[in-house]
C-alpha cells in the first residue's frame, strides 16, 4: 500500500498512550530501563522486563528506549556537548534526517520526547523511504534561521544514500539552500554516522549510538523545538 501521508504527524495512539495520565509511570520505566542498562543488562531483555512490569504498550516501549540510557552514557554525552550558545562561527555537521525528522514532527504536533540526557526525539520512522510531507519546507527553514541567529555560518548535511529519496531531499535543500545564500554542503553516504563519529566537526545529533562514539556534539534540535516551536508537544520523560 502506497503512503499517503502528509504530515509527519502523531499516530493515532499517541494521544492516549502518552496523555498527562501515563506520565508518571512512562518516567518510573525510563528510571528502570536506564537502572537495568547501567548494571550492565541487554537492552532488549531489559525493556521487556521494564515495559511488561509497567504493561506499556508497543509504541510506549519504543520512548522509553529512546529515552534512556545508562550511567556511563549519560556521563560520556555530557562530558562531550558543547551548548549551543557556544557554536558561533563554529562549522558543524548535521545528522540530516535525525535533526530533520525531529523537526517536522515538532511542527506537526506528534510527541516529543526529552530524554534522560535531555534530547529531544520522536517516534517517527522512514523506512528505508524518506516522504517529503506538508512540513518539510518549514522544517528546513527554521532549522536555517536557527543557524543564522546562532552566528553558525556553514554546516555540512549528512543523508543515508540507501534511503530512497535521498536525493530528492538533497536537491530541495540545495536549491533553498542557494536562494538564500545558506552556506551548506549536503552530502549522502551509506553510512553518515560513520563520518559523524570521525568528523573533527560539531555534530547536530540526538542518535545514541553516535552520541556515544562521536567527539564533541550538541543538542540542536532541542534547541530548535524550544526556541521556535511554542506549540510543540513536549513529553518531559527525563526524570522521574
Amino acid at each position: 500500500m502506497p503512503d499517503k501521508r502528509t504530515h509527519r504527524g502523531a499516530h493515532p495512539e499517541d494521544a492516549e498512550v502518552f496523555s498527562a495520565r501515563h506520565v508518571a509511570s512512562l518516567r518510573s520505566a525510563v528510571a528502570d530501563y536506564s537502572l537495568l542498562l547501567s548494571k550492565g543488562y541487554a537492552p532488549k531483555s531489559s525493556l521487556k522486563l521494564v515495559g511488561d512490569r509497567f504493561s506499556l504498550t508497543d509504541r510506549q516501549r519504543l520512548a522509553v528506549m529512546r529515552c534512556g540510557c545508562s550511567d556511563s552514557q549519560l556521563q560520556i554525552r555530557r562530558a562531550n556537548e558543547v551548548n549551543v550558545s557556544e557554536l558561533e562561527a563554529e562549522p558543524i555537521i548535521i545528522d540530516g534526517y535525525n535533526v530533520l525528522i525531529t523537526t517536522e514532527a515538532a511542527l506537526s504536533g506528534a510527541p516529543i520526547f526529552r530524554s534522560r540526557d535531555d534530547c529531544f526525539r520522536d517516534l517517527a520512522g522512514i523506512h528505508g523511504t524518506y516522504r517529503k510531507v506538508t512540513e518539510t519546507i518549514p522544517a528546513i527553514e527554521l532549522i536555517a534561521k536557527c543557524l543564522l541567529d546562532l552566528g553558525i555560518e556553514s554546516a555540512l548535511w549528512l543523508f543515508d544514500s540507501p534511503v530512497s529519496n535521498s536525493g530528492r531531499l538533497k536537491t530541495i535543500i540545495a536549491s533553498l539552500a542557494e536562494e538564500n545564500g545558506w552556506v551548506w554542503e549536503i552530502e549522502l553516504l551509506p553510512n553518515p554516522d560513520k563520518k559523524l563519529i570521525e568528523s573533527d566537526m560539531i555534530a547536530a545529533t540526538s542518535d545514541s549510538d553516535v552520541l556515544d562514539k562521536c567527539g564533541k556534539w550538541t543538542n540542536l534540535t532541542a534547541h530548535i523545538i524550544e526556541a521556535a516551536i511554542p506549540k510543540a508537544q513536549i513529553i518531559d520523560l527525563s526524570t522521574v
